[in-house]
């Protein structure tokens, strides 16, 4: 039985001549955090728009549980679900109406129960009635995320989830994505956040100039790291200080 819910071999696209993806690849097992680390522009929402079906590889090839996403794009999209850097929720509705309006548009029976479900999972029972122009931003974005896992997609695609959050709330968007990995969904994360991805993740990549130069876990990855230096106390590296070494840059003091 296939256990990869992602892969991804040779995957390349250009803007304008620009190469923007240079043979990516990638693999993503069933009930992981996958996270893809980069900086600005390093091709990571390229790389997500792809896999979505939102937009075109030039070449390489990629599949979401075992469909192609350029000759079976209908059949990715009944898979996936994707969020987005910025919550897309209605501000004027509640978050029980958000939540059966998504329910509707996906054909489901019984909406209600679908979004009391959601709304019980996700801890916004107290407020379900309330306009969404009142939340929090975790709020927000737990009420976005909640809003992808109508129809229960088996792979949840997050693009820098937690941009703009404080940390209190960036601490609730953890807590979701790891019971989501928990209940099985497989979950594709883009971050620039360091730690975000050193707290979630089970594998990390990092892509840089349009190539993966380095994936593996976090054990892994410190094993590319210069060996610690032993003083009166050994520092174990943390991500930030790999993924400057790796992409060769040097850390400003």
């Amino acid at each position: 039985m296939q256990n990869e819910a992602i892969q991804v071999k040779g995957l390349q696209k250009s803007y304008k001549n620009l190469p923007v993806l240079e043979g990516v690849d990638l693999e993503v097992e069933k009930g992981s955090i996958f996270a893809l680390l980069g900086s600005n522009g390093a091709g990571k929402t390229t790389v997500i728009k792809i896999l979505t079906t939102l937009l075109k590889q030039d070449g390489g090839t990629a599949s979401i549980n075992g469909f192609d996403v350029a000759t079976k794009p209908d059949s990715v999209r009944k898979s996936i679900s994707l969020t987005g850097q910025f919550a897309a929720v209605d501000e004027i509705l509640s978050g029980r109406e958000n939540l059966i309006m998504i329910a509707q548009l996906r054909h489901l029976k019984d909406t209600r129960q679908v979004a009391n479900e959601l709304l019980d999972r996700f801890g916004l029972t107290d407020v379900a009635d309330r306009r969404v122009s009142t939340y929090s931003g975790g709020m927000r974005r737990r009420l976005d995320i909640a809003m992808s896992l109508v129809g229960k997609p088996p792979i949840i695609f997050l693009d820098e989830p937690t941009t703009g959050l404080d940390p209190e709330a960036r601490l609730e968007v953890w807590k979701t994505v790891k019971q989501l990995a928990n209940n099985g969904t497989t979950v594709f994360l883009t971050t620039q956040y360091l730690d975000e991805a050193e707290q979630l993740a089970d594998r990390i990549a990092i892509l840089h100039e349009g190539k993966i130069i380095a994936n593996g876990t976090l054990a892994d990855l410190k094993k590319l790291f210069p060996p610690t230096k032993v003083e009166y106390v050994e520092k174990q590296p943390t991500l930030e200080d790999i993924f400057l070494a790796i992409i060769g840059k040097k850390e400003k003091k």
